[in-house]
């Protein structure tokens, strides 16, 4: 009998599995809760943490147990409430989402995170909440808002089921690869507030559905750990709780928020992808602990993401350069020590740190030719002639009509086209000096 068994086998995988058999919904969750973050190597870890000990422990510990103004209370006491089994904090948890509460994706880790301690009416309450607010946030496309949804989706996912797969499945297969990845291809990055959301919702992705949104614009995140490095300005602010570090902007204004969710979506970004060679750089970028967020809005996420045991690379021998054609934008250093100068060309803005403060380079800065290191910038005039007076490295032009072609002559050289990019940005061969003049091409 064992040939016909073998035949019989042999024609089901030919043929495949039985059409009439439904096939399985790759965005129902089907994993342990807590789902969200919270998988069980990063619990444990924190757990680890709470009986070493550590510094970021008890900064979070004490400001929760001694009844600080929590900017996030859902958050800091669920988290809290899953560390320690503390009944108190994850009560307290509740009330607030059952209370005040509004943010969805706080709604959505109360959820998660305080199950055992929410009785039946509990939960029917919070979970017509999360529905609700998840019905109002349909209609945004923007990160954040998705992020949200994506967590709410995740953690409904027991009682909701079809609700939470169809949220998902819009979510990754017409906002992400309908919207955002094209997007990426066409030269519209995903905004640097927005990054620390998008890691959540990676994270949360990648543990329940098993999904890797890298895998769909791999060219993006890969460049990723490094633009946001060099996108800081260089020297560091103090504040009274710890130092930080500022995120080049269109104000120049110091935003500590801005940096708190920055540094949060850089410990984020190593705790997904710990190995990778640009990863390890950023782990050895965020492992200094004066910059350990104390506030009572970052200490959270320092305290859920940090990861002290994991080695990392210094930074110091990272490239000083980063120019991206695609999204038009441009950052240059001298140095990675923080009395660097630092020049930077984004979101259609110029700006440069001199004196200690970043100044933005407005149209009296045209015709003048700065020099970041090895790297030369020249913002190109009205006249569109300019002299670079010794050779020097990579030269960029800024301030160039976007998207626009130009025959550059060089002296000595032979007459060529080059064309701007979104960013009013061109890019020469290294190294090019002497007289330089540019007129547009004629089409």
């Amino acid at each position: 009998m064992a040939l016909p068994i073998a035949l019989a086998l042999g024609i089901t995988l030919l043929t495949g599995p039985n059409p009439g058999q439904p096939e399985p919904d790759v965005y129902q969750v089907a994993t342990e809760p807590p789902r969200l973050l919270l998988r069980p190597q990063r619990l444990r870890l924190l757990q680890r943490e709470r009986q070493r000990q550590s510094m970021r422990w008890e900064h979070f510990d004490a400001l929760v147990r001694g009844g600080a103004r929590l900017p996030e209370p859902g958050f800091a006491l669920a988290l809290h409430y899953q560390v320690t089994r503390n009944a108190e904090s994850g009560k307290r948890a509740l009330t607030w989402a059952l209370g005040p509460g509004e943010d969805l994706r706080q709604l959505a880790l109360v959820l998660d995170w305080c199950r055992p301690l929410s009785g039946p009416q509990e939960t029917a309450a919070l979970l017509g909440r999360i529905e609700r607010a998840l019905a109002a946030l349909r209609s945004e496309q923007t990160v954040p808002a998705v992020r949200s949804r994506v967590l709410a989706a995740v953690a409904m996912a027991d009682e909701r089921p079809q609700l939470a797969a169809a949220e998902l499945r819009e979510v990754v297969q017409h906002w992400w690869r309908g919207m955002i990845v094209p997007g990426l291809k066409q030269g519209r990055p995903i905004p640097r507030a927005d990054h620390y959301a998008l890691l959540e919702m990676m994270h949360v992705l990648r543990d329940n559905l098993y999904l890797d949104l890298r895998e769909d614009a791999p060219w993006f995140f890969k460049e990723l750990p490094l633009y946001q490095l060099m996108s800081y300005y260089p020297a560091s602010y103090p504040a009274p709780e710890n130092e930080y570090r500022i995120p080049a902007s269109a104000s120049a204004q110091p935003d500590l928020v801005a940096a708190m969710l920055s540094r949060a979506a850089e410990l984020a970004m190593v705790a997904y992808e710990p190995n990778a060679q640009e990863t390890q750089y950023l782990q050895g970028w965020v492992m200094q602990d004066r910059f350990c967020m104390r506030h009572p809005l970052g200490i959270t996420y320092e305290f859920l993401w940090a990861n002290p045991y994991h080695p990392g690379l210094t930074y110091h021998g990272l490239p000083l350069v980063l120019y991206d054609k695609n999204f038009g934008r441009l950052f240059l250093r001298s140095s990675w020590e923080e009395e660097a100068e630092w020049l930077g060309c984004f979101d259609g803005i110029r700006q440069r740190f001199a004196g200690g403060r970043p100044l933005v380079l407005g149209a009296e800065a045209a015709g003048s030719i700065f020099r970041v290191g090895e790297a030369v910038v020249v913002v190109v005039d009205k006249q569109m002639r300019f002299h670079i007076a010794e050779p020097a490295g990579p030269v960029f032009l800024a301030g160039l009509k976007p998207e626009t072609c130009y025959d550059v002559e060089v002296d000595e050289e032979e007459m060529r086209q080059e064309c701007s990019d979104k960013g009013g940005l061109l890019a020469l061969p290294a190294g090019s000096w002497r007289g330089i003049r540019l007129r547009p091409s004629p089409r």
